[in-house]
């Protein structure tokens, strides 16, 4: 008689084990060559361990609800050939169609099939298939638990044997989430919040729809410059230190001062694209829209002709509008009719950014946050206010070179700020 011990096979990509959840035969039944044995259980599908050969059940590798490694014992047989001569169990495997474990076909599939500890010709033989030649030395505790268990203390770096069970023998979710709560080290960065769908209507979805024609419609481009506005910086303060009653001033009043004084050089940015008729209409006044925030989302009210206010005048309807705006008390006619945007997300600005153009309009302008760098003046290193100007513009109807020269000219204005009022 020889012994042949049938050992796990690979039984999947990826599966490093998997878990017995039903057995077919017991120790001292005769089977019979593709005879089922078993069903495993791993994380993709529950797998049908069929025989390799003929012959007498003498051990099995575990019992119900325990994980065995690819390679581990299976079962041991008792057979009248050389076990040189079996077959390769390397093919015994045929993967179930269900994703569940399927219903036991022996009688005594819940009981304990494993051998006795207390048989010496039991713990013999357990010596001889696993290699151990100490055949009174006790094998360590198995740790029940499901691959989905093993994988998520594995993923989380958690050794199975440091984490008590509260279910009995079988290590669950459960028990890992409340190792997790008293063990920080190991503690989840956050918490998983449901899906939630919302239904895109309103004013978000007049954003979505405009935003998604200008993009599909007009072949943008961007140029990004950087400016030094120490000099506009220092003006900015002095004149808020004395404006008394005045509106407070931000950089966007100036910097609107000096796209009007460069905009009469550059009619083609001021302008609207008509698709359909294909004209462009190069307008002579500037209403300038400027993209605001609001609870409801993003809305562009509307500075009607900029060119004919100051800074005080253009820094008190700028405050006007975004209140209006972001109150819902806009009017119709405060929200269209703009030729040029401005749009500026503040002390968030970021380094640069690549504003979608207002359709039809064919220019958008985006001030970036102000940064303090070291910046060289005549030979020498200093601290200097930076700002990164963008536009984006649609190249149908303004080059390249003209929007690079645009906002040159404005840069010349913000560095020497005297010019803008000279």
């Amino acid at each position: 008689m020889a012994l042949y011990p049938f050992r796990l096979p690979d039984i999947g990509e990826g599966i490093a084990e998997a878990e017995i959840v039903a057995w077919h035969v017991a120790v001292g039944d005769n089977v019979e060559e593709d005879q089922p044995l078993c069903d495993m259980m791993t994380d993709k599908a529950t797998v049908e361990m069929t025989s390799p050969i003929a012959g007498t059940v003498v051990e099995l590798g575990g019992a119900v609800g325990d994980n065995l490694a690819i390679g581990g014992l299976l079962v041991a047989f008792e057979t009248g050939v050389v076990a040189e001569e079996v077959p390769s169990a390397s093919a015994s495997a045929s993967a179930s169609a269900s994703a569940s474990a399927s219903p036991s076909r022996h009688p005594r599939e819940g009981g304990d099939p494993s051998p006795k500890s207390g048989e010496p010709q039991a713990q013999e033989m357990d010596s001889r298939l696993r290699g151990n030649d100490d055949v009174s030395g006790t094998p360590p505790p198995k740790i029940l638990a499901s691959p989905a268990v093993r994988a998520r203390a594995k993923a989380l770096g958690i050794d199975l044997a440091d984490v008590p069970s509260h279910h009995g023998d079988h290590l669950r979710h459960a028990d890992l989430d409340a190792f997790l709560a008293y063990n920080q080290d190991f503690h989840p960065a956050g918490t998983a919040r449901p899906d939630e769908t919302i239904k895109i209507t309103g004013l978000r979805r007049r954003i979505a729809e405009n935003m998604a024609a200008s993009k599909r419609n007009i072949p943008h481009f961007t140029y990004v410059d950087e400016i030094d506005v120490t000099k506009l910086e220092a003006l900015r303060a002095d004149l808020n230190a004395t404006r008394g009653d005045k509106p407070r001033l931000t950089i966007l009043p100036l910097l609107i001062v000096a796209i009007c004084r460069v905009i009469p050089e550059f009619p083609m940015l001021n302008a609207r694209y008509d698709d359909e008729a294909g004209e462009v209409t190069r307008h002579g006044a500037i209403h300038l829209g400027i993209a605001t925030q609001t609870p409801a989302g993003l809305m562009v009210p509307v500075i009607r002709d900029a060119q004919d206010r100051n800074i005080w005048q253009l820094a008190a309807e700028i405050a006007r509008l975004a209140d209006a705006a972001r109150t819902g008390k806009a009017t119709s006619a405060e929200l269209s009719g703009s030729t040029l945007t401005l749009t500026s997300l503040g002390p968030l600005g970021g380094i640069v950014t690549t504003p979608v153009i207002n359709r039809p309009e064919v220019a958008i302008i985006g001030p970036n946050r102000i940064v303090e760098r070291p910046v060289v003046r005549d030979g020498q290193i200093g601290i200097g206010k930076l700002m990164n100007l963008s536009i984006s513009c649609d190249h149908r109807v303004v080059d390249g070179w003209d929007a690079a020269s645009f906002v040159q000219a404005v840069k010349r204005l913000l560095e020497t700020p005297a010019l803008i009022f000279a």
